[in-house]
């Protein structure tokens, strides 16, 4: 394995090495520019009205929040509620939650886009950090706890660090701790997702002859997946029976891995989907999906000038990390969810950047100042189509929050309040904005049967929630009905509850 580092041209003083390690670091104020947009668009568009989802609420419920924990599966990792722990455990309010990942997450990107640049020009990474940034998928989990993005800037970090860590003279043992932090963070948050990060980057250590005597990287690299997923493994065998059993497990809830072809599925979840599955719907506005098809195309240009300005080992190694971390989600798994290709995207903007610049660069001087206007109205015209899906994801996350405040309200004046338990439909996100704990006697949980649910609604508020006008299960056939709040366009739901609830009491 080679990594293309030929230039047409006689390298002069001023050229980056190929690694990057010895490039002078530029200004910064261009880096800090783009976290701050970053912040200041988070709390613009996609903090205001939002509530916790579904998934939000297992994770935020196991470090405090509003509600007892609830069921944590198989495939899940602890590492964004770690993440959230230092203001979860304190505080219910999903604002200030909200308010700390925004301020997390911009440092965060301003964080990683500082240590690349030893790596890079300064423009090549403030043009990436903007590109991806800009993503309505970015800004949208910028302040939701949820794990990928975290993941997107682990991978952006150990990739940047690695090439730091190869770099000559590779006195510096910074850049090697920095690449174990950052493969055992991501396998923390998303272990499949550290896995397909180490496997790149120890091939190339391996690989890669001018490497190979320096043990450091792969060494970091190694450890820190296994530090990162140990807790994961541990936690199999207390609490799934063992490593294989968990495995199989979130294999079934995933969806049992095999073989598929999904890039049709993300295609469509790019309209605005968070979770497309089953991914079998109509492709609604395929503009939206654009840039999508365009990005291999930019992506290989980005390549071609990265060499030609003898920056290619930074732009090679980023692309293939890129490609090893999108290829279990685009041919393993039967869904799609834009969030899986997070670090793809935080990497692919890497030679997208390097893309741009060529281009602004190629041309005459003269003509220069027009080529950059028609990029930057190019740009405008994409942060439009991304601020119209993010305006609608939002929405649909701000009618979620309305749905289950009304629910919450109607089920504590019904007596519904700690401690008390909430099954059936929605009822991760109904129990914890209640303040109950969630069980389920099947599906991804299955940890309590119907005769538990019988003999805990004797001693306890137990509210069973439906789909309005269906039956509840035989032992709440007698149970009083409610029908509960229900957001536009929503069929909305009906709850049974327990003859131990007192309405009006507390």
């Amino acid at each position: 394995m080679t990594i293309p580092e030929a230039s047409a041209r006689p390298r002069s003083p001023r050229d980056p090495q190929p690694t990057g390690g010895r490039r002078p670091p530029g200004r910064a104020w261009p880096l800090a520019a783009v976290a701050v947009a970053f912040v200041l668009a988070q709390l613009a568009l996609a903090v205001p009205g939002t509530g916790l989802g579904w998934d939000e609420a297992v994770y935020v419920s196991q470090v405090g929040g509003n509600a007892p924990p609830a069921y944590f599966s198989a495939p899940r990792a602890r590492g964004i509620s770690y993440l959230v722990a230092p203001v979860a455990a304190f505080t219910a309010s999903t604002g200030v939650i909200r308010l700390y990942l925004v301020l997390l997450s911009g440092a965060a990107l301003l964080g990683v886009l500082w240590l690349w640049r030893p790596v890079l020009p300064v423009r090549v990474l403030a043009v990436a950090g903007a590109l991806f940034a800009g993503l309505w998928v970015t800004l949208f989990y910028g302040p939701r706890v949820m794990p990928n993005l975290w993941c997107a800037f682990g991978a952006l970090a150990a990739v940047g660090c690695f090439l730091r860590a190869v770099a000559p003279p590779g006195r510096d043992r910074r850049p090697v701790a920095g690449l174990g932090a950052a493969v055992a963070c991501v396998t923390l948050l998303r272990p499949a997702d550290g896995l397909w990060l180490a496997l790149p980057l120890l091939a190339a250590a391996l690989l890669v002859p001018a490497w190979r005597r320096r043990p450091g990287p792969p060494a970091a690299t190694a450890a820190g997946l296994v530090l990162g997923a140990v807790p994961w493994v541990v936690e199999a065998y207390t609490s799934y029976g063992g490593l294989a059993a968990r495995l199989h497990r979130a294999g079934e809830i995933q969806g049992t891995l095999g073989w598929y072809f999904a890039l049709d599925d993300h295609v469509r979840a790019l309209a605005g989907r968070t979770l497309c599955r089953p991914c079998d719907v109509p492709w609604e506005h395929p503009w939206t999906a654009l840039w999508w098809f365009l990005l291999p195309l930019a992506v290989v240009g980005g390549l071609v000038a990265a060499v030609r300005a003898g920056r290619g080992t930074a732009a090679v190694l980023a692309t293939v990390t890129a490609a090893s971390l999108a290829f279990p989600y685009l041919f393993t798994i039967g869904y799609a969810a834009p969030r899986f290709l997070l670090p793809v995207y935080a990497l692919l903007a890497l030679p997208v950047a390097e893309c741009v610049l060529a281009v602004v660069g190629a041309v005459r001087p003269a003509r220069r100042p027009l080529v950059a206007g028609l990029l930057a109205a190019g740009f405008l015209a994409h942060l439009a189509v991304q601020y119209a899906v993010l305006d609608r994801a939002v929405g649909y996350s701000r009618s979620v929050r309305v749905q289950f405040t009304g629910i919450a309200a109607a089920l504590g004046a019904l007596g519904v309040r700690p401690p008390c338990t909430v099954t059936g439909r929605e009822y991760v996100p109904i129990g914890y904005y209640t303040g109950c704990s969630s069980r389920q006697p099947r599906g991804h949980d299955g940890s309590i049967t119907e005769a538990g649910l019988a003999e805990l609604a004797r001693h306890r508020p137990l509210a069973v929630v439906v789909h309005a006008g269906k039956a509840p299960p035989g032992y709440a056939a007698d149970w009083p009905v409610t029908r509960l709040p229900s957001a536009p366009g929503s069929s909305g739901f009906d709850a049974y509850v327990s003859p131990s609830a007192r309405p009006g009491a507390g």
